[in-house]
């Protein structure tokens, strides 16, 4: 599994701009000048056509930088539930706004700290009186941009099943309310809907089949960044241990350095090839996505949880100061933990599909 000449380039231009712009200030111009936001739209929605491979690319380095654009709940979920739910109309509506970053986009889901795409929905929607428009009744929680997002794509059980639907932001019984999270460079938000006015997107009883797909997808994607972040951890880290003195020489020259070093490097590397199997998987349409997704999703978590703490072991004092960018990444590789699914959660979904519970 090995990126293209083009993808390789797009990786060193998103690197040297993030390397430029720091915190929400990079969103303009990875948009404008790179184009970010469109890679996976196709072309007939004013995006670029690319695929999985070039999102996988996109968010490693976001992770690295811990950035707080608006990327995985726009770019990547939605985006895909637009494209998933096969609604040509919200397409060509949404799409394009999306595609050049003017306008972001928020999926929302979860509920009570569930992802299951079926089980976790409560929410309920009815038709309206006109029979055009429906009213959406519950609480979302841990809707990525969701207090800032332009668009809210919202999952209700409709009388046909889960279903999707857009609800205006701006909407009578729309309370959004920003949530205080551990990772303070990932905004989530909580969603309140009192009868509040929807507009079904795709077709009624299909948001379950939709919300499978966003996912996989968003799974691989999360996945690439948290692979990234971990990277970074691990590069400081070793910086470090070359330049730290201890005894009269560097602690990366300590044997049971060596061996902590060593563990997180091959923790870094599993976790890249668990993410890469899940973006080839998705670029190339294969029915191995959700396992690979799942995969990848259970793997890449764990991976960063772990040498982000030995990030902050191997520094020693430093480490565990509000000084230090360790606590940053430690706090992101908890909260991204959760986000989407627990690993626990994913290996159960390992194991259904394998036929093994």
């Amino acid at each position: 599994m090995r990126l293209t000449e083009e993808q390789e380039e797009l990786r060193s231009a998103v690197r040297s701009l993030l390397g430029r712009r720091e915190g929400a200030a990079a969103w303009r111009p990875l948009t404008e000048q790179i184009g970010a936001a469109g890679l996976a739209v196709p072309e007939e929605y004013g995006g670029a056509g690319c695929g999985a491979l070039e999102v996988h690319v996109v968010m490693a380095e976001l992770g690295r930088e811990l950035s707080p654009v608006p990327y995985l709940g726009s770019a990547v979920l939605a985006v895909q539930a637009l494209l998933s739910s096969g609604d040509k109309a919200a397409c060509e509506e949404f799409l394009p706004g999306l595609a050049e970053g003017t306008a972001t986009g928020a999926v929302a889901w979860a509920e009570q700290g569930a992802w299951d795409p079926e089980a976790a929905v409560r929410a309920e929607a009815v038709p309206g009186p006109d029979g055009g428009t429906w009213r959406l009744t519950g609480t979302k929680e841990h809707v990525l941009d969701g207090a800032s997002a332009d668009l809210l794509l919202v999952a209700a059980r409709a009388p046909e099943g889960v279903s999707l639907f857009h609800v205006p932001v701006d909407g009578a019984g729309v309370r959004r309310s920003a949530a205080v999270a551990l990772d303070g460079t990932r905004d989530l938000a909580r969603l309140d809907l009192d009868a509040a006015k929807g507009r079904l997107v795709g077709t009624a009883g299909e948001g379950g089949r939709v919300l499978r797909h966003v996912l996989d997808l968003g799974c691989a994607a999360l996945a690439a960044e948290q692979v990234g972040a971990a990277e970074r951890c691990l590069e400081l880290t070793v910086a470090y241990a070359k330049e730290r003195v201890q005894f009269g020489r560097p602690i990366g020259s300590f044997q049971a350095v060596k061996h902590r070093l060593a563990d997180a490097y091959v923790l870094v590397e599993s976790g890249r090839s668990a993410a890469l199997g899940a973006a080839f998987a998705a670029a190339e349409g294969s029915a191995e996505l959700s396992r690979r997704a799942a995969v990848a999703k259970s793997a890449c978590s764990e991976a960063f949880s772990t040498v982000a703490s030995e990030m902050i072991q191997l520094h020693g004092g430093i480490g565990i100061t509000w000084e230090h960018d360790a606590h940053r990444y430690f706090k992101r590789a908890h909260g991204a933990t959760q986000l989407l699914g627990t690993p626990a959660w994913h290996r159960r979904r390992i194991a259904a599909g394998l036929g093994l519970t």
